[in-house]
This record gives structure tokens, sequence and C-alpha cells, in this order.
């Protein structure tokens, strides 16, 4: 692979409108710097289309009746897969005992509905469900969890519910023995938990593919907009203000800010953390 790198120079044209038409069609967004980055992921997939030029990819993408199947490759190569069971808990343990009170005070028996709109291999939603069913959020509350994410490997190992001890760096040993059973070299997560998450592909660029599960009153959508432009996060911010039901609450990565890029959304401290929160 190196030799193919090597040979092929990555000539900087072809770079560039490779970079440009990623950042278009998913949002990645790979700066100069990044370009070798981006070389690197994606070699792989153009010596197994047998082609000897990163343009010949560019225009199997861009123009090639293959391209939509195409992007599929494209999508599980990029995607970033960097995540664990209780990450940034203050923001979910705010969730469960702030949002959730105030939103049935609000709606009364509505059901509630979640989005985790960058789930990766699932453990951010399942993290949710295992919050609420700590607090018996189910036995009062109507509650609807939808997980997506923009690849289809990591969606195929969330839907098997089955994960590495890696997953397991945050979590506390009495949930992990409480919800999840050892299988092989793995662990197995209750079905009772995972049976409460509706999985599905979903690229955050896509209005179509968004739009209803943006009707929601809490979208999650943290650790995704590192990787996206300012314009991009403005376009995906928009369309979630626009879909969003009222009062929303929109979470964000805790290095994300939101601030220079909305009016819709104010910066709000809820219990422990800070909440982009809807109203208007």
């Amino acid at each position: 692979m190196g030799g193919f790198l090597d040979n092929l120079g990555l000539r900087r044209g072809a770079e560039t409108l490779l970079r440009d038409l990623i950042h278009e069609r998913s949002g990645l967004y790979f700066d100069n710097a990044k370009l070798e980055l981006l070389s690197e992921k994606l070699a792989p997939l153009v010596v197994e289309r047998g082609f000897d030029s990163f343009l010949d990819y560019y225009y199997l993408l861009k123009f090639d009746a293959d391209g939509a199947e195409e992007w599929r490759n494209v999508s599980n190569a990029l995607s970033v897969q960097e995540t664990y069971f209780w990450r940034e808990m203050d923001q979910i343990n705010s969730f469960a005992e702030h949002v959730v009170p105030r939103l049935l005070n609000h709606n009364g028996n509505s059901p509630i509905r979640v989005w985790s709109a960058a789930c990766a291999t699932g453990e951010e939603p399942l993290t949710i469900a295992m919050r609420l069913n700590e607090d018996g959020w189910f036995e009062r509350a109507e509650i609807e969890i939808y997980a997506s994410d923009l690849s289809s490997s990591a969606l195929e190992r969330a839907r098997t519910g089955s994960y590495r001890e890696r997953s397991f760096r945050a979590l506390p040993p009495h949930l992990k023995e409480k919800y999840f059973q050892p299988s092989g070299k793995e662990w197995q997560i209750d079905p009772s938990i995972h049976g409460r998450i509706k999985w599905q592909q979903a690229n955050l660029l896509d209005t179509a593919d968004i739009s209803t599960l943006a009707r929601s009153p809490v979208i999650f959508c943290r650790n995704v907009f590192i990787y996206f432009s300012p314009d991009t996060i403005r376009k995906v911010v928009d369309v979630f203000a626009e879909k969003m039901t009222t009062p929303a609450y929109l979470f964000a990565g805790a290095a994300e800010s939101l601030l220079k890029l909305t009016d819709d959304f104010e910066l709000e401290e809820i219990g422990s953390c800070f909440v982009y929160v809807k109203r208007k």
C-alpha cells in the first residue's frame, strides 16, 4: 500500500477534489494538514477497485452509476468509532434528572423521543437507556430512543449488542454485571435494554434522512461536529432548529461550541452541564 501511495503521488488537485466531494456529501472535512490521513483511509478502496489514480476514484464517486454503492464503503472507511459506555455522563445525568421531568411537565403523557444522532457502535444510546432504567423512567413514562449513524458497518455492530472490553473503561462494574453477560471474548447487552433502541442509517447532511428523526425534543449530537466545517455545522443545526419540537434540548460535545453558529438555541446550565435549549 505504501508503494501505491508513493507511486501515485496523490496530486494535490485529485486530493482536493475528493476532499471537497466528501465534505459536500457527508459533512466530514479534512483540511490541508489532514489530506495525507484522507489518502491513507481511501487508498485501500482505490486498490480494491483496480484503479491506479485517486482521480479515477473521484470520477466513480461523482459520476458513475456504481458511485452510490461505493459511498457506503467510503462512509465506513472514514467513520470514527471511538466511543464507550458512560461517556460524558454529566449530560446524560442532566437529561435523566432534569430534562425528562421538564418534558413530562410540559407535554403530559405524550411520548418523549430521544435521538442519538451519531451513535457509532451504539454505546451512547445504550448508556442513555441504562441511565433511564436506573431511575425507573421506563415504568413511569413512554420514552422512545432512536439511534443513527452514517456508517453501515458501525450500525451492524450496534445491532448485535456485543461489545469488547475497551467499551467498558468508564462503566461502573456493578452496572456491567447488571446489564451484560459474557459471550466468548465479548459481552452481550441485556436484550430488554437493547430492544429499547430503534437503529437506522442516516446522513446528517441529508434532510430526507433526518427530518423525521429531528422531530424530537431531545437530540444528542456529540463529538461529531469536531469533524465538520463551520458551514456544515450551521446547516445541520438549522435543520435541527426547524424540526425539533419545543421546548427542545440539544446536547453537543464538551469541546463543541455552537454559540457563533446559531441564534435558535440558547446555552443553559442544567444540572451539572450546559445544554443548547430552543424555546421559540
